[in-house]
């Protein structure tokens, strides 16, 4: 059996990456953020859908953002609904998330399979990090750092 060796020329790695951006969907806000360089934060979303009950998952989501905005930069809260990934969702979305009946945990391995399905749920570390990487948002904060920003207000 004799290997080939494959290169991939920027095109072919533009091509993947356009492809891959038709699955995401990235908030305007957050598209001129970074864009303009200002500072944005991800955040992931399993605290939402796993971390917490109803009505304080959503709470502690709003708390966080407004936390957020407050010092400066744009949050940018990342989840799936419906199969497509949201990077910036809107407070009508992050509602929607962390009323979901049903949510799926999203690792990176597992953003393609969400997207063939339609399914919803939030994202972890792994997953938000990837998502924010292909946006250029380069900080991002977990569900524990949330707690702690909350505990501090």
């Amino acid at each position: 059996m004799r290997l080939r060796t494959i290169c991939c020329s920027p095109r072919r790695i533009w091509q993947s990456q356009r492809r891959l951006s038709s699955l995401v969907h990235i908030n305007p806000e957050v598209r001129s953020a970074v864009n303009n360089g200002l500072p944005v934060v991800a955040l992931e979303s399993t605290i939402i859908t796993h971390g917490m009950p109803f009505p304080r998952n959503l709470e502690t989501a709003q708390s966080v953002e407004s936390i957020i905005r407050r010092n400066g930069a744009v949050p940018a809260t990342i989840g799936c609904i419906n199969g497509k990934s949201l990077v910036g969702m809107t407070s009508e979305e992050i509602l929607s998330l962390a009323k979901s009946s049903s949510p799926v945990k999203i690792s990176r391995r597992d953003l393609a399979v969400v997207a063939a399905k339609g399914l919803t749920g939030g994202t972890t570390i792994a997953g938000t990090m990837i998502l924010a990487h292909m946006t250029g948002i380069k900080v991002f904060a977990t569900g524990v750092l949330m707690h702690l920003a909350l505990e501090q207000g």
